[in-house]
């Protein structure tokens, strides 16, 4: 027993050097724990809980575990207003959407109850009693709308609500998929939908996600490749430097291919983390902040310039060195319990959606790109196999993202008062719909903005095409609201 305390602890330790708050393409916090700095006179409301079916498709399954939830009725015209639901990004849901937000601001127009769900297997929302491993089979985006319905369906005996109070669903990222997707699946429950920045395809090797960081990049764009093509010459001809500059955990004298591949990965997903929140409201960087240092003569040269911008990074995460180790990163995320820091952060959970049916695998792969060709598409199907089992593979991946194609219409979708928004400066923006070809719903494509930027409180010094974006969001949500029975 002794012995295995000792494992936990040191797993825990070497988790803790290897925090990263930006992982495959997801910010593991969008206020970055911000909950201090509140609006004047507002609090964050109290949590609340839902009994949900854990397979909702199995007719002799009856488990059900506690989903949680969060409510804000302080505009909420009882009578005849809408219900607008925010389903909860791919991480713990954040109360802090109850009190602010661009949805809030429609909500006061419109007399909404706002209620924010938390995903299942994200935050506290999962079974207290099996591993997530053996939990894992009930997760996907099919059961994931279908909770969405469910918990519709409840709420409207809760607060007894009438074919009046309409349901508009709202969601960021993964969530906005769930948004447009449940409306699709449940038109009966969902009138409307918000989708901002939703993917509505799977893509396994989605080679386009750093075509669009090195697009958002190009003023530095030069010098970050000429780092990234020192730091391969040096992986050979000086790791001990490289150990030194970039504050590594374990000697590089040889590392294997998979440790090199994930040192590439770690230092272009820095790039990517500041490109995909790039001017929203709690970002800590910018794209002209980190080009500006990648420009700088007088910080060295190129490498010495990222090994800087490495050194940000990790006193931001309080991390005392770069873990790089492939084996070291696989073993943080086979941790098989609750509390586990990998699954407490949400990023068990999306590795094993991204393994299981959507990839978003973001390569380079090719080594006249910016970031060099050391994170192929075979170095994430590994990590799923090693993570998972063999029960991943190319195959069934592939074969899942062709199943929700067919399930949801892919680019073909044919929804109805629904809306999706895009970002210009969002990599994940390739895998959106940025144009109409169907009457039955809007798009709107924001020049300059990153990952769901017309979700968050409204300021002044806002780009004029986001300000204008919320307006046509506003003015669809009416236009949905007020159609006849």
């Amino acid at each position: 027993m002794a012995n295995v305390r000792v494992f936990l602890l040191l797993c825990t330790f070497s988790i803790s050097l290897a925090t990263r708050s930006f992982w495959r393409g997801r910010i593991l916090d969008e206020f970055h724990g911000d909950t201090l700095t509140l609006p004047p006179g507002k609090s964050l409301p109290e949590e609340q809980w839902f009994e949900q079916q854990t397979d909702p498709y199995s007719p002799i399954d009856l488990d059900t575990f506690q989903q949680r939830y969060f409510t804000n009725s302080e505009y909420f015209k009882a009578q005849d207003g809408p219900v607008f639901l925010l389903i909860g990004r791919e991480g713990t849901a954040n109360p802090r959407w109850m009190i602010e937000g661009a949805w809030l601001n429609y909500a006061k127009e419109f007399g909404a109850l706002c209620i924010q769900l938390e995903q299942r297997f994200f935050g506290k929302s999962h079974p207290n009693i099996r591993s997530p491993s053996d939990n894992y089979v009930f997760s996907s985006s099919e059961i994931d709308v279908t909770d969405v319905a469910i918990f519709i369906t409840e709420m409207k005996k809760k607060y007894n609500l009438t074919s009046k109070n309409r349901w508009i669903i709202f969601g960021g990222g993964y969530s906005g998929s769930l948004a447009a997707w449940t409306r699709i699946k449940f038109p009966h429950l969902a009138h409307g939908a918000v989708s901002s920045s939703g993917a509505v395809i799977g893509k396994l090797d989605f080679r386009e996600y750093y075509d669009v960081v090195a697009n958002s990049i190009l003023d530095c764009r030069m010098s970050v490749k000429e780092a990234f093509s020192e730091l391969e010459n040096q992986l050979t001809t000086s790791p001990k430097h490289l150990e030194e500059l970039f504050q590594l955990c374990d000697p590089i004298e040889t590392p294997t291919d998979l440790d090199k591949s994930n040192l590439f990965d770690i230092m272009a997903s820095i790039f990517a983390s500041v490109v995909q929140s790039n001017g929203l409201p709690y970002a800590k960087h910018s794209v002209k902040e980190i080009c500006s240092i990648m420009n700088d003569e007088n910080k060295g040269s190129p490498l010495d310039r990222l090994a800087g911008i490495n050194k940000i990074f990790l006193e931001e995460d309080d991390s005392k060195c770069l873990d790089y180790k492939y084996d070291n990163m696989i073993e943080q995320l086979k941790v098989n319990s609750w509390d586990a820091p990998a699954v407490v952060s949400g990023k068990l959970t999306w590795f094993f959606l991204l393994c299981k049916e959507f990839g978003y695998f973001q390569t380079s792969n090719n080594a006249s790109y910016v970031f060099g060709n050391h994170f192929q598409l075979d170095f994430f199907l590994k990590q799923c196999s090693d993570v998972f089992g063999e029960r991943f593979k190319q195959a069934s991946i592939e074969k899942n993202i062709y199943n929700d194609d067919v399930i949801y219409g892919g680019f073909d979708i044919k929804s109805t008062n629904t809306i999706y928004i895009q970002g210009s400066e969002d990599p994940w923006h390739p895998l959106g719909l940025t144009e109409s070809t169907d009457s039955g719903y809007q798009t709107v494509f924001i020049k300059g903005a990153a990952h769901c930027a017309d979700m968050f409180e409204p300021r002044d010094d806002d780009l004029p095409e986001l300000k204008a974006a919320r307006g046509k969001i506003r003015e669809y949500i009416a236009e949905v609201l007020n159609q006849s029975q």
